[in-house]
């Protein structure tokens, strides 16, 4: 019997393929499309074990003219402008929050810490407790804060009272994509396109999105 079957037993993915009820809000931030396309493949998961998914950007705030100046950045707004903007209401509706944003010098990006700001009346009431969150993240190169940012979202999330759903290495899918234990991170390359190997990344979202979604479906227990 081999070392990774006696770590992980059988495949978690037997386990998530019947899940229904669980409402999962998918929220990104993306200027180049990367985490845009992480985020796409955490709501097909999050749909293959029967969540309602609503997937969500982060609004804009940097000033037109800027966004014009880069070439992917603008492509990429003009393809996403009819996702929703993302509203505290939506991850009030939400039993799974998933996020996926860029790092900004080991730290989220200015246009996700704004978004989060916003909650203030959201976390006093108490909306956002007892959620199941999870995060995902991008850098120019391996080492380029992804860890540190999604660290930094979880700490945000302690404060609401929500549930974190990291990955672990509760699935094999995990070490074939870099073996981030906080969620599933990746590396730019000058060209845009995510330095690993695709398939890999992909497994690997779609491994922590249901396991969101099988905590989720567990704390709904705990919220009745």
């Amino acid at each position: 019997m081999g070392y990774l079957y006696k770590l992980f037993g059988k495949s978690m993915n037997r386990e998530m393929e019947n899940t229904t009820n669980v409402k999962t809000a998918i929220v990104y931030y993306s200027s180049g499309g990367t985490n845009y396309q992480l985020a796409q493949w955490a709501a097909e998961a999050a749909k293959e074990v029967g969540s309602e998914v609503r997937l969500m950007k982060v609004a804009e705030t940097a000033p037109q003219a800027v966004i014009d100046a880069t070439p992917s950045w603008k492509a990429n707004h003009e393809a996403t402008k009819d996702v929703p903007v993302v509203t505290g209401d939506d991850l009030e509706w939400a039993d799974a929050i998933i996020f996926s944003v860029p790092t900004r010098f080991g730290n989220m990006s200015s246009q996700v810490q704004a978004f989060i700001d916003t909650l203030g009346g959201h976390w006093f009431q108490g909306k956002l407790a007892n959620k199941a969150v999870s995060a995902m993240a991008s850098a120019g190169n391996p080492h380029g804060g992804q860890e540190a940012t999604i660290l930094s979202l979880y700490t945000t999330m302690y404060h609401w009272g929500a549930v974190v759903a990291a990955p672990g290495f509760t699935d094999p899918v995990t070490f074939a994509a870099g073996g981030n234990p906080y969620g599933t991170s990746v590396t730019v390359g000058q060209d845009g396109k995510i330095v690993e190997d695709e398939a890999a990344i992909k497994a690997a979202v779609h491994h922590q999105a249901k396991r969101t979604v099988k905590v989720a479906e567990a704390m709904t227990y705990f919220n009745a």
